[in-house]
């Protein structure tokens, strides 16, 4: 059984480190003591964490008009769900995606990784069309469009036509 420290368990997560403190101090995590008084998380504290952040059943079941970042898409295979690992490797990456006990895997550019910043730990969707699968994340729609989404909409945008 490894023990890691808070800092390392907080990464593993995807949650702040003070987050995972205050977890800890409430009770909700379950940690050991080193002689010196310091809390240790184990491998399998974390797995039980990362399995209880499945998306919530109405997110799952939600609407298509309801993803406004995404609405103009014609896509309506959607799969909500948490990202379980990201590998970014030269212009390519490879997305896993935890879909309640399945697992989904995505490659997408690079650049889409940094765009969408994709990090283990935080909400996804997965949008599948035909042979594709495609890596999203819901987000309130800004007052005014940033970059990103600029980017975003004119690649796919790029893909319909093409």
């Amino acid at each position: 059984m490894a023990l890691l420290t808070v800092r390392a368990a907080a990464g593993r997560l995807g949650v702040a480190y003070s987050t995972l403190k205050r977890w800890v101090h409430a009770g909700k995590v379950r940690t050991t003591r080193t002689d010196g008084g310091h809390h240790r998380v184990p491998d399998a504290e974390i797995d039980r964490l990362l399995a209880g952040r499945q998306p919530k059943a109405d997110r799952a079941r939600r609407a298509p008009a309801e993803d406004e970042a995404i609405e103009g898409l014609s896509a309506r295979n959607r799969l909500h769900g948490f990202i379980d690992e990201v590998r970014v490797d030269g212009l390519l990456a490879q997305v896993r995606l935890r879909v309640g006990d399945q697992m989904l895997t995505a490659v997408i550019t690079a650049d889409a990784v940094r765009a969408l910043k994709l990090r283990r730990g935080e909400e996804a969707m997965a949008i599948v069309k035909s042979t594709e699968v495609m890596i999203a994340r819901s987000t309130v729609t800004p007052a005014a469009p940033t970059a990103a989404s600029r980017r975003q909409r004119a690649t796919a945008s790029r893909q319909r036509r093409g």
